[in-house]
Order: C-alpha cells, then sequence, then structure tokens
C-alpha cells in the first residue's frame, strides 16, 4: 500500500491521487516521516525545509505550476516500480 501525504488545502491533488490509487493522509510535518510509512509528501512549495532536515529520503513534491494529474505522474516516477 503506497501512502502518500499532501499538504493541507490542496485538496484537487488528495484527490488525484486517491483515484490514482494511493492511499493519501494528510502531512502534519517532518515528525510524521517517523511515524508513518509515507512513501512520498505533496506540498504547496519548496520554500524553506518544512522542518525535514537534510536526512529525509521521501520524495517530496511540489505542485506549483502543475496540475494534479502532473503531480501524480511525477509521484509514480519518483517512486519508480513498485512491488
Amino acid at each position: 500500500m503506497t501512502k502518500i501525504a499532501v499538504e493541507q488545502g490542496l485538496r484537487p491533488y488528495h484527490a488525484a491521487l486517491r483515484d490514482a490509487g494511493f492511499v493519501v493522509v494528510e502531512f502534519r510535518g517532518a515528525e510524521q516521516l517517523k511515524a508513518d510509512d509515507t512513501h512520498a509528501i505533496v506540498v504547496s512549495s519548496a520554500d524553506g525545509n518544512m522542518g525535514f532536515g537534510t536526512t529525509v529520503m521521501t520524495p517530496v513534491i511540489t505542485v506549483t505550476g502543475r496540475s494534479p494529474l502532473e503531480v501524480v505522474d511525477e509521484v509514480r516516477r519518483s517512486l519508480g516500480p513498485r512491488e
């Protein structure tokens, strides 16, 4: 089960990812990465480091300038083939 965390307020992206078959949860902050098995994070912009630090291995995708379907494609590309 591939879990994608989406920043609050990005409803069209949340819906597109859910429709594409991903489990979508609300992104609550960097501490979530330690507690959940989140495979990717979708945020509105890459301003600042959002508390990630430099050790985050989870792909972080920004929606700036992208449609919901483009973000779905980027999430798929960033995750690569999954079993």
